[in-house]
């Protein structure tokens, strides 16, 4: 991993648009995430399937795709006779497919003698402890597991996603504080090595286990590894206000992709409810308002409103030029 060129776009404070919610372009891409391995199935059965989706946001104007490995872990995969060999290399391959479609993306602008107008990413996702059980409890937290207990869970992972052409790890939808600091700990130990952490939130306010999402911040932008923190999978009408409590405790680059606000039925594995507000130019300009300077789209967010979000960040830099 070389974050180099990651840390100074985010030193320049341009307005970086993410991509948004991979499963869901998957599915309207006639994909089947029944699957406990959600997305990462599909980097064993369909890969052409993730660079296609991968292609499918940069295209609408993001910046940063991230990778197909939220879902990939060696005990997933274990618990599908899937050995300790063939799993790294799938965790190896998710970000091989996310560089193969900004390697596609990029001929295409060239070739239409329109090359992009600044470098392009690749995050390498990296779940949260609850997203291997498959049981919802990412929304939930308090999984009863230790600092330590957490650390030994994502060490390996972060190992091998640390050694790949990524540009940067996205630890994210982290619903406890426990949880923050065994990654951020995690990261301390690799100088190299550089991640956002972002967590879900039940409210403006607190994690999903309750703690304060100050106290979540705080604990992450302690490590020198971390390079912003954020929000993701969360309903877009907490955004501005989790957004000012974070803007209050640190300096940090702030990074927050919401879901469309609809809640997660792990049983029923289907989305429930309806959006809450939408994830578009507005709500786009109200977040970098607050204090956002990485604006995309979690669950349920589609490429037509990243191109949305995309405007803001045109129109910032149309401005930032005068």
């Amino acid at each position: 991993m070389d974050a180099t060129l990651f840390r100074a776009a985010l030193a320049a404070g341009d307005l970086i648009v993410l991509d948004g919610g991979l499963a869901t372009q998957l599915e309207a891409q006639g994909a089947d995430l029944s699957d406990r391995l959600w997305s990462a199935r599909l980097l064993i059965e369909e890969p052409e399937a993730i660079t296609a989706a991968h292609l499918a946001f940069y295209r609408a104007g993001a910046r940063i795709a991230t990778t197909a490995s939220y879902q990939a872990t060696f005990e997933g995969f274990a618990a599908r006779g899937i050995d300790l060999a063939s799993a790294v290399m799938l965790l190896r391959r998710s970000v091989d497919l996310a560089v193969a479609a900004r390697g596609q993306y990029v001929e295409e602008r060239l070739t239409a003698g329109s090359p992009p107008s600044g470098p392009l990413f690749v995050a390498a996702s990296v779940g949260p402890y609850g997203a291997m059980l498959a049981d919802g409890s990412e929304y939930r937290g308090r999984y009863g597991r230790s600092v330590g207990d957490l650390r030994d869970f994502h060490r390996a992972r972060m190992d091998v996603l640390a050694d790949t052409p990524a540009d940067v790890l996205a630890v994210e939808t982290i619903p406890e504080l426990e949880e923050v600091e065994a990654v951020a700990g995690l990261l301390a130990e690799r100088p190299n090595a550089a991640a956002w952490i972002s967590v879900t939130c039940q409210d403006g306010r607190r994690l999903r286990s309750g703690v304060p999402v100050e106290e979540a911040v705080m604990a992450a932008a302690a490590s020198p590894g971390v390079v912003a923190v954020g929000v993701n999978c969360t309903p877009p009408a907490f955004v501005e206000e989790i957004v000012a409590r974070m803007r209050a405790v640190t300096t940090l680059p702030i990074a927050v992709y919401p879901n469309s606000g609809e809640g997660w039925d792990a049983e029923a594995r289907r989305w429930t409810g309806s959006p809450s507000e939408r994830v578009d130019a507005a709500a786009a300009a109200r977040w970098c308002a607050a204090g956002a300077t990485l604006v995309g789209g979690c669950c349920r967010v589609t490429p037509d409103q990243i191109a949305g979000l995309s405007m803001v960040a045109a129109s910032s830099s149309a401005l930032g030029s005068q």
